[in-house]
């Protein structure tokens, strides 16, 4: 089976994202060239060094349909996105989550079950999350690696081993921030009443590794200083 994930000869969020991240109006800049100008016309640096960060996050409505999985593909199911832009990217990426409506939390506890090939991976973010003083609770199996690697983890039951167990932890307010990643349906469909719990109950869940080590780096940034806001202009000056 082949998908299309994307035809858009308008470009109409990449090029937007892009300009206002450099600086350049790219769009009126294109506009002009299929009009005859030449590109050597315009003032543009091709070598040009940013010193800020700019994270570009997906929007999506599943709040506002019941029953629907959150975890993604390859279909097109955003319906707008933000930006975050700041100095380094912990900074930017927390803006980003903030501008979301996916704020991150500065303390609490931690779920964590993630499928048996990033369970390696996964330390590293668990041993900063446990350093900055989060509780991680995990399923059985995620817990004995973490365990095994000297990281304090309590052991949480899965939905079907009985009760109270992560769904109802979740529904107790007990857990501020979800990390799960799953490998085929079975397991997807098993996982799905975590992601719609916190979904509902409004706890920042990540379905991939690379997400939480975002989310890491945001948490870790979010604790050093808080957050300033500036015109965009002045990111072009510095």
């Amino acid at each position: 089976m082949v998908y299309v994930l994307e035809v858009n000869p308008r470009a109409s969020r990449t090029v937007p994202f892009v300009s206002k991240a450099i600086g350049i109006p790219l769009a009126k800049i294109a506009t002009k060239v299929i009009m005859g100008k030449r590109l050597s016309d315009f003032n543009i640096s091709m070598g040009m060094t940013l010193k800020h960060i700019a994270v570009k996050e997906a929007v999506f409505p599943f709040i506002k349909f019941k029953g629907v999985d959150t975890i993604l593909g390859p279909e097109m199911k955003s319906t707008g996105e933000v930006m975050g832009i700041d100095k380094d990217f912990g900074r930017a990426y927390a803006k980003s989550q903030i501008a979301a409506d996916s704020s991150l939390p500065m303390k609490g506890t931690v779920f964590i079950s993630v499928r048996d090939r990033d369970k390696i991976p996964l330390i590293p973010i668990a041993k900063k999350l446990s350093q900055m003083g989060f509780k991680i609770v995990a399923t059985s199996g995620t817990a004995k690696v973490l365990s095994d690697n000297n990281i304090p983890i309590t052991p949480v039951l899965k939905v079907m081993e009985g009760r109270p167990n992560i769904v109802d932890h979740i529904k107790s307010n007990e857990i501020h921030l979800v990390i799960n990643t799953t490998e085929g349906k079975a397991a997807q469909e098993i996982s799905y009443s975590i992601r719609r719990t916190a979904l509902v109950h409004h706890v920042p869940y990540y379905t991939t590794l690379a997400g939480a080590t975002a989310a890491t780096k945001a948490i870790e940034a979010l604790r050093d200083g808080s957050l300033d806001v500036k015109p965009i202009q002045d990111y072009y000056r510095t």
